[in-house]
């Protein structure tokens, strides 16, 4: 299993910072019905019952933005990425479509409320660190462009920042040529949830994803 640890400073700021962590093989689809079906229904059950300013107060969302404020990161200037997601379901746009991996990633993303990074596990260079990001250092988001990530909690490995709980990097990310897929569920303060969210990822990912040599570790700092 891929190991990860966190540097002094993050510690500092965030002290109660929990992980659950998936590593497995995986067959990418552009588009699985039966899971989308499954996606749809959740969307529109949330979008009746959620209303857009009660987001920010969903535990694993209010946890996460006060660690982006420790940290030095405007939470409503970059928001992070279940927030991102319920705010677009509860407007009525749905999810957008990737691929089957990152598609049920961003199902169990507003199931629980986690920001989940998703990676090709073969573009990562180890070990991994999680740390603070510093000024000016370079990291280009999928689908945002170039991201100021000073003062937001990131993972790195040996070639740079590779993972914010905002936008997972270019360099990193899953396409069709993926065939091992690391999944890390952050948790930014002790909750119960994330090992039923866990869960729930293994779950999708044997259905829908056809994950085989499924490793799982928690990660307590």
């Amino acid at each position: 299993m891929i190991s990860i640890t966190i540097d002094d400073e993050l510690k500092r700021a965030c002290p109660n910072i929990q992980l659950a962590c998936i590593l497995a093989d995986v067959s990418i689809q552009p588009k699985n019905e039966l899971l989308w079906k499954l996606i749809d229904q959740t969307c529109d059950s949330i979008a009746t019952e959620l209303q857009t300013d009660k987001i920010r107060h969903i535990a694993p969302i209010a946890a996460a933005r006060e660690a982006y404020k420790a940290c030095g990161k405007d939470p409503a200037r970059y928001r992070l990425s279940a927030e991102a997601l319920l705010r677009r379901v509860v407007s009525g746009k749905g999810l957008y479509t990737i691929n089957n991996v990152v598609d049920l990633l961003n199902l169990v993303s507003i199931k629980t409320g986690f920001s989940i990074g998703g990676y090709d596990a073969d573009q990562l260079s180890l070990p991994i660190q999680m740390g603070i990001g510093k000024a000016n250092e370079p990291y280009e988001g999928l689908g945002r462009g170039e991201l100021n990530i000073e003062g937001m909690p990131v993972f790195r490995d040996q070639q740079g920042a590779f993972g914010t709980s905002t936008s997972d990097s270019v360099r990193t990310g899953v396409t069709d040529q993926t065939v091992r897929f690391l999944m890390v569920i952050v948790a930014y303060q002790a909750d119960q949830s994330l090992d039923e969210a866990s869960r729930l990822a293994v779950e999708l990912l044997t259905n829908f994803a056809e994950a085989q040599n499924i490793k799982t570790s928690r990660i307590d700092f």
